[in-house]
């Protein structure tokens, strides 16, 4: 955070932060041009030219706030997952800290899949599209298997705290029990029940509850 002293009502100050301002609406704009292009065309059938057009934006704007159309991919995804442009890691997030404070085992699994659900509802057609360009674009490949990782941090953590609560079924440990979790709350299963199966997104909410539950805990 710039902690540069400003005055009041100076000239200088009031043309720094209108820039600033039109700079995040622009970047904004370019991003959900991006995203319902990327989901509704493809990652690699969607061109910078594409984006600016949609965006109402010059190429040399797209090219000059984002640099490449990665960038701009992994942007959205980082803003889908948080819900907002907030520089909190998800660890640090509110929800996640009431999952992990919760001292009823199944109290914090329906937290965490009420969290997991609440970033699908935002996230999981990018994360399609992500997983769908991996098989083909390298780079996509890296942002991939990045995501994963991330999850399955996330995931352990959880499990850590729930093997603090419960006893773990079947003498599960917690990098087991994590597994299963990043299994059961993947993005895929989200989009193969929700999208490709009809299911109502409440009615993964319950089913994501049920399966760690039986999973994860002798409860």
């Amino acid at each position: 955070m710039d902690e540069t002293p400003r005055r009041a009502g100076g000239r200088g100050s009031g043309k720094e932060d209108g820039r600033a301002a039109r700079a995040r609406v622009t970047r904004a704009r370019i991003i959900a041009a991006a995203t319902g292009l990327f989901a509704t065309t493809g990652y690699t059938a969607t061109s910078i030219a594409a984006i600016a057009a949609k965006a109402e934006v010059s190429e040399q704007t797209v090219y000059y706030a984002f640099g490449t159309k990665r960038a701009i991919l992994t942007t959205a995804l980082d803003l889908a997952v948080a819900g907002d442009d907030e520089p909190v890691p998800t660890l640090e997030r509110s929800w996640v800290r009431d999952a992990l404070d919760d001292p009823e085992p199944l109290g914090q699994i329906r937290r965490q899949v009420a969290g997991a659900g609440d970033i699908y509802l935002r996230v999981a057609p990018l994360l399609d599209v992500v997983r769908s360009a991996s098989t083909t674009d390298p780079d996509l490949a890296e942002v991939w298997t990045a995501n994963i990782r991330q999850r399955l941090a996330v995931q352990r953590v959880f499990a850590e705290a729930l093997a603090r609560k419960t006893v773990l079924r079947d003498g599960l440990s917690a990098d087991d029990a994590a597994d299963i979790a990043l299994t059961v709350l993947s993005p895929e299963t989200y989009n193969l029940l929700v999208r490709d199966r009809g299911w109502d997104h409440s009615r993964w909410q319950a089913w994501a509850v049920d399966a760690l539950t039986r999973l994860l805990t002798e409860l």
